[in-house]
């Protein structure tokens, strides 16, 4: 077992992966030709070359030259390298330009976010988006650096990442066109004929995969694979967003053959054998994946608290067919009554979960804290464990606050158990928040299935303190581990979450402003943000500020490089505790074995390259799972057409209102041609529509009484207008 590794105050050091020399003066005619060496050739020329200059200057046999195009081929793929019109390569960074991936909004324009995190994202005017795709992996050329925002032009398409498109069918003459239905692609793409193309009609809504890109002056090309005709229940939704981003239906056939020729036990595990400590699973009642369990000793001199994680780095062996594809999925995408999980279900949901009464591999993070919530040391060893049951959020609040005892005969040793847990944890709590902790506590809308999958309600699921236990001990075990793996001078796959920009905080005090809510001046920026949260507790005003406040956050990403965690006030922190359901944990808990037992370690160059593809494609799970809420949240309003609703104003555009309906957590669109009274003027800085005749003003926070008018799913459009008594 590791030894107890003391808390240390000094600042954290990071590792630098390192670096050839002077390659220059390696005149061996066996040099070791690769990425590294050719891109610091290219550096200290100072200039552009010409392959066959290299070539010269290199002393290449004709076996090497073979090589070196090889190499140069794949860093011009990657973006390293870009090719001027005189045949010469040049260092991408020394000619003006970035390589990202492209965001597309709803306007038209987009935005490149870099590959390069240490850099602003850069705005792309529509007119110089040219060929590229929303998702694609592109080259910018930055042709303005102003104070607040850079702006480009893409030259070239690295990577294309986006092979299926969905919409609508429109004829045209003799031809078919699907028109997306997403208002992200500007381009309509020719549908290829084809026996599944046959009996189509217009508004028909269906998946198709692109065969030609719109590159060349062509037009794009593609191919249906799916017709959807309507959305009609849960199942569809699922299966349509599932189509429209490009989601896995199925394992892979190597990896179902890996695992069938796989034996996979629990036999041999070497490390502390900690069945006989009564650990505990808290989750969801829909959990079927139980990636921790936690178990916590009250002694005279505090706490310590085990956090056992699956062991899942020991069923997916580095390079094996099963870790390539879930580094290729990278999360697991929860929809409603399913899953597209990241590892097929025999590790999911079987011999990787925690399932009570069961010996389970798992690696412990065990933290010592003082009565004051000091931690005081920390240790990390491969274990066995055996839950011993499986409690459920509910249950647990019913124990703390109802005082109820469900329990048989022989299990009373959990109440106290849960007790000690309900104790440290508000003690983390409150300590994570003096730090500056900025907590979304807010009830989250619920939907409810019936026995058949139907939409049944939507209902207002409180945030219990039971979700606070978990969440603390697993923000600690979190940042317990980064602390470790860094001091260990060991690189890591963090969990960063960067400052908002100040325009929008300054936003933010506008709209206050106008809601006659006053703000003060506070010591950090977290601390200012916490005080709106708490002085917004409770009003009617409450949901929908925590929302625009959280609208106002920069996203959480990965990288191997800390920048700390704004939303969590952490200076370090890395994600460890779902390997099953997330891939940079997996890294994390390989990087950690590695340290224990001097095994396979990652370099930093190779884990950033991961974080930005496990970033990208968290980005795609959450943009399908937002978007999947969306259409049901539709859906269920569809037979409530003619209904009228109480909401409040959550948003003002130049061409309507976007209304939160109460309790409901659905939000639907007023269009100022659905108004007829006035003709209305967009006050952006006021946050305000005001009638030009009447006066009358539509304004955020203001509450509304709306008729449902449209909930069309298929086009994902939810309409009211205001109701007339």
């Amino acid at each position: 077992m590791d030894g107890w590794e003391n808390s240390d105050p000094r600042p954290l050091e990071s590792s630098n992966p390192a670096l050839l020399k002077n390659p220059m003066k390696n005149k061996n005619p066996s040099i070791n030709l690769n990425e590294e060496y050719l891109l610091k050739i290219l550096e200290q020329k100072k200039r552009p070359l010409k392959l066959k200059d290299l070539e010269e200057s290199l002393h290449l046999s004709s076996q090497e030259r073979k090589r070196l195009k090889s190499i140069v081929k794949g860093l011009l793929r990657k973006g390293s390298l870009f090719k001027l019109k005189n045949r010469m390569v040049g260092l991408r960074q020394e000619m003006n330009l970035e390589t990202g991936t492209l965001w597309c909004t709803r306007k038209g324009n987009g935005y490149v976010i870099p590959d390069n995190e240490n850099t602003q994202d850069i705005y792309i005017p529509q007119r110089f988006i040219k060929d590229a795709l929303h998702g694609d992996r592109v080259v910018v050329r930055l042709d303005h650096r102003g104070k607040h925002i850079r702006e480009g032009k893409i030259l070239k398409v690295l990577e294309r990442r986006t092979h299926t498109v969905t919409g609508f069918i429109k004829r045209h003459k003799n031809l078919l066109y699907l028109y997306p239905d997403d208002e992200r692609m500007p381009h309509h793409f020719v549908i290829k004929d084809s026996p599944e193309a046959k009996g189509l009609s217009d508004d028909m809504l269906v998946a198709c995969r692109i065969t030609q890109f719109p590159e060349d002056y062509k037009e794009p090309v593609c191919k249906v694979v799916k017709v959807f005709k309507t959305l009609t229940d849960v199942k569809a939704i699922s299966l349509f967003i599932t189509y429209k981003y490009g989601l896995p239906m199925k394992f892979k056939n190597t990896t179902q053959r890996y695992l069938k020729d796989k034996r996979l036990s629990i036999n041999g595990q070497e490390g502390e054998d900690l069945r006989s400590k009564p650990f505990v699973t808290i989750d969801g009642e829909q959990a079927k994946d139980f990636d921790d369990a936690v178990y916590v000793e009250k002694t005279r001199r505090g706490f310590t608290l085990y956090v056992s994680i699956a062991d899942v780095s020991r069923y997916v062996p580095v390079d094996s067919p099963l870790d390539h594809e879930a580094y290729e999925r990278g999360t697991s995408v929860y929809f409603l009554g399913s899953v597209i999980p990241m590892l097929p279900k025999v590790l999911s949901n079987d011999i990787c979960s925690l399932n009570p009464d069961e010996d389970r591999c798992t690696v412990t993070v065990e933290l010592k804290y003082d009565t004051q919530g000091n931690l005081t040391g920390y240790l990390f060893y491969p274990s066995l464990i055996k839950s011993g049951m499986r409690l459920t959020y509910t249950k647990v609040e019913d124990i703390l606050v109802n005082k109820k005892r469900p329990f048989k005969k022989g299990m009373e040793h959990i109440y106290g158990q849960i007790e000690h847990m309900a104790e440290l944890a508000s003690i983390l709590k409150d300590k994570r928040e003096k730090r500056g902790n900025i907590d979304f506590d807010l009830p989250e809308p619920e939907i409810v299935l019936d026995t058949e999958g139907g939409l049944k309600a939507i209902i207002k699921a409180p945030r219990l303190f039971s979700h606070r236990i978990i969440e603390e001990f697993m923000i600690a075990a979190n940042e317990a581990v980064a602390e470790f793996i860094t001091r260990r001078h060991q690189p890591l796959i963090y969990r960063i979450h960067e400052p908002p920009d100040k325009e929008k905080l300054i936003t933010i005090e506008r709209l206050l402003h106008t809601l006659d809510m006053g703000y003060g001046k506070y010591a950090t920026q977290q601390l200012y943000l916490q005080s709106l949260l708490k002085k917004v507790r409770g009003t009617v005003y409450e949901y929908f500020i925590n929302r625009i406040i959280l609208r106002s956050m920069k996203q959480a990403k990965y990288s191997a490089f800390n920048k700390g965690h704004f939303g969590l006030a952490s200076k370090i922190y890395t994600h460890f505790t779902s390997p099953i359901r997330r891939y940079p944990d997996l890294v994390n808990h390989r990087i950690l074995k590695g340290i224990i037992n001097g095994g396979y370690l990652y370099n930093e160059e190779e884990l950033e390259r991961m974080a930005l593809h496990l970033s990208d494609r968290e980005r795609i799970a959450m943009e399908a799972e937002r978007e999947a809420e969306d259409r049901v949240r539709v859906l269920f309003m569809k037979d409530k057409i003619g209904e009228v609703f109480e909401g409040i104003i959550s948003h003002i555009t130049s061409y309507g209102f976007f209304v939160e309906l109460i309790d409901l957590f659905i939000e639907g669109l007023v269009l100022l041609s659905d108004i007829p009274d006035d003709y209305y003027i967009f006050e952006e800085e006021k946050f305000r529509l005001t009638g030009r005749r009447t006066k009358k003003t539509y304004r955020i926070g203001d509450r509304a009484r709306v008729r449902v008018i449209k909930a069309d799913v298929e086009r994902n459009q939810l309409h009211f207008i205001i109701a007339t008594n």
